[in-house]
């Protein structure tokens, strides 16, 4: 019989995830901060230019993907105009047509194929750095004269050896990966945001989430 769970042992765990959350966060600061200024750099490139930045991955990582595009089109804190940014994730009709007529693995490179162009971004999402879907869309976008960064954990996965530049959270627990993921998210939506923006116009606007 497993031990019963009190609420000694329940603020054991959450004190326990809290650590290694802020644990993992914290060396990718010390350690892992040149691959995310890589990125952002690729996605300053595009925004100055006018290209559209596009995402995809799947389950909390397509989560991330419109998290991340949401933010860009709409604003994180700032006032300032709204920013091509599209999640491959988000219209059903679309992903069960791919899924049903092709096969799930093709569900976001067909997009890729249907709305990105030269000059583009795409960042593709995975926690492994092995799920099939993104894999193929990174690859049709490297043919296809898009910049691509990857977002993932652990070893980096084949997602690694395909993206122009990988951010790899040095960690093989789902959770922190994408606990770090959106928080990597949200430094590049700033950067960008702030790149816009005069001096004297970074005034913050009121959360209304």
């Amino acid at each position: 019989m497993p031990e019963p769970i009190t609420g000694k042992t329940i603020q054991s765990e959450i004190q326990k995830q809290l650590t290694e959350s802020a644990e993992i966060k914290t060396l990718m600061a010390a350690n892992y901060s040149k691959p995310v200024q890589e990125a952002v750099e690729l996605l300053l490139s595009a925004v100055h230019t006018g290209s559209r930045i596009l995402l995809c991955g799947n389950g909390g990582s397509a989560a991330d993907a419109q998290h991340i595009a949401a933010e860009l089109v709409s604003r994180l804190r700032a006032e300032r105009k709204a920013l091509p940014a599209l999640a491959l994730t988000t219209n059903t009709s679309t992903l069960s047509a791919i899924a049903n007529d092709y096969d799930f693995s093709k569900v976001f490179v067909r997009q890729v194929e249907a709305f990105g162009s030269p000059g583009d971004i795409l960042i593709g999402i995975s926690t492994s750095g092995n799920s099939e879907n993104v894999v193929n869309a990174i690859q049709y976008a490297k043919e296809n004269g898009l910049k691509t960064i990857g977002l993932t954990g652990g070893s980096g996965g084949k997602l690694c050896g395909l993206v122009d530049v990988a951010v790899i959270v040095p960690s093989d627990s789902v959770q922190r990966i994408q606990e770090a993921h959106i928080t990597i998210g949200h430094i590049w939506c700033d950067i960008i945001e702030q790149s816009i923006l005069p001096l004297t116009d970074r005034s913050l606007c009121e959360c209304k989430d």
